[in-house]
């Protein structure tokens, strides 16, 4: 080393710290890159990618081999200054040396790498990957004992590396963490129905079932004339057929079927029952997740079906559209006006609601926050705070909003006034 001139000498310590900084910021982009997005890249072809992935596999080797190559150039580098200042200075400039080279090391070979491989670990992942693939090559059998010495240390304390290695997937909790924190990268909508989709195991029928007493369907018990303009009238392609009391159910009547009897004038009482009964009622109980009532109804390919309780008293309908629109939204809401069809807006926060609307799809329509933990209906909101059948007029507060029964029928309320207050929406 003494005969080396002053000049290699710089060299070769320049060489060693570029060394270095290529070592610290690649170790960091290696460690930082978005696993699903390399393999995206990986699965459309991409080559750095798939060399990443395959190192990434394997972190324990990866890591050995990163730090083996910065622990050789960064000793090396001690050892140049040291000779470097042994040939131009006496001894006591040694530590002078240490201390200036510890400063560069840490700027230019450590915090700057780092910081560049931590904000852009994609590009500087996918160019290193090659070379650390060559590398990998070359010292092979230094860093195959590195990691078996290392990895037994290890087994000592009860960490096995080949299973911590493995790839865990993102929990529910997590994916909607992706999905909330996507920006611009998914457009809102979309971000609103993958939310929504994931939300589908928390919402039951129960939240947005059809309340017994407002399920629209035949009974047989009625006039002949009222079924008949009950039938012309209809808005529905699908009606329940019952005898006199919705829980004694006979089955499903397709308007289809209907207007063929009708055509060929062979449509009575007995006909609807005989049509009704050949697609029975599908029964579903109560608390019923709506991940899994989306699988039943694609099963046995139903549209709607009847929410019971742990007696097999009727609580409701769900049908295929209300749960669809519980990824996608209303589909006959008006994109300028209120996006429900149970809210009419009267004025600036004064809304005109049909109390049988769900406290759910409300606070999802209007972004209220009325509670939704107790009763699903604002009907069963304001009777539970009122504890009694309030009487047209009555205001009371709940949460932020001030609401009127307007109107009440049958000991439940219809039709309420809500005012939103105190920044509420």
């Amino acid at each position: 080393m003494n005969e080396l001139s002053l000049g290699l000498l710089l060299s070769l310590l320049g060489v060693c710290m570029v060394l270095s900084a290529f070592f610290s910021g690649t170790e960091t982009a290696l460690m930082s890159i978005n696993r699903y997005q390399l393999r995206t890249l990986a699965r459309k072809g991409h080559r750095g990618a798939l060399v990443a992935e395959k190192l990434l596999e394997r972190p324990d080797k990866l890591i050995g081999l990163i730090l083996l190559g910065n622990n050789l150039v960064n000793n090396l580098a001690a050892t140049l200054v040291a000779v470097i200042v042994l040939q131009q200075f006496d001894d006591e400039w040694l530590a002078v040396g240490a201390g200036v080279l510890t400063l560069l090391m840490l700027i230019f070979c450590e915090v700057g790498p780092k910081t560049l491989g931590a904000l852009h670990p994609k590009p500087v992942a996918l160019a290193s990957a090659h070379i650390y693939r060559i590398l990998g090559w070359c010292l092979y059998p230094a860093v195959w004992i590195i990691n078996r010495v290392t990895n037994g240390m290890l087994r000592l304390v009860g960490i096995k590396v080949d299973q911590q290695t493995q790839q865990t997937a993102l929990t529910q909790e997590e994916l909607r963490t992706v999905v909330a924190e996507a920006g611009v990268l998914i457009p809102q909508r979309h971000r609103q129905m993958l939310m929504s989709i994931l939300d589908l195991e928390r919402i039951t029928v129960d939240d947005i079932m059809i309340p017994s007493n407002e399920v629209v369907g035949i009974d047989l018990t009625d006039d002949w004339s009222a079924i008949l303009e009950q039938l012309r009238d209809s808005q529905h392609t699908r009606l329940p057929v019952y005898e006199g009391e919705l829980d004694k159910i006979i089955g499903v009547l397709h308007m289809k079927r209907v207007a063929s009897e009708l055509a060929h004038g062979q449509l009575t009482r007995e006909s609807i029952r005989e049509i009704a009964a050949q697609r029975g009622a599908m029964f579903v109980p109560e608390g019923t997740p709506l991940n899994k009532q989306l699988l039943d109804f694609q099963r046995d390919q139903r549209r709607f079906a009847f929410v019971v309780d742990e007696y097999g008293q009727l609580l409701g309908l769900i049908t295929l559209e209300d749960l669809l629109e519980e990824i996608v939204g209303e589909f006959n809401s008006d994109s300028g006006s209120v996006a429900h069809k149970d809210v009419e807006q009267e004025s600036p926060g004064v809304y005109r609601v049909n109390a049988s609307a769900t406290i759910r799809a409300l606070n999802r329509a209007l972004g209220w926050h009325l509670p939704s933990e107790g009763p699903k209906t604002l009907n069963g909101l304001v009777l539970e705070r009122l504890e009694t059948i309030p009487h047209a007029g009555t205001v009371l507060r709940i949460d932020g909003y001030l609401i009127e029964v307007l109107q009440i029928a049958e000991n439940r309320i219809r039709i309420v006034r809500v005012k939103t207050y105190s920044g509420r929406a």
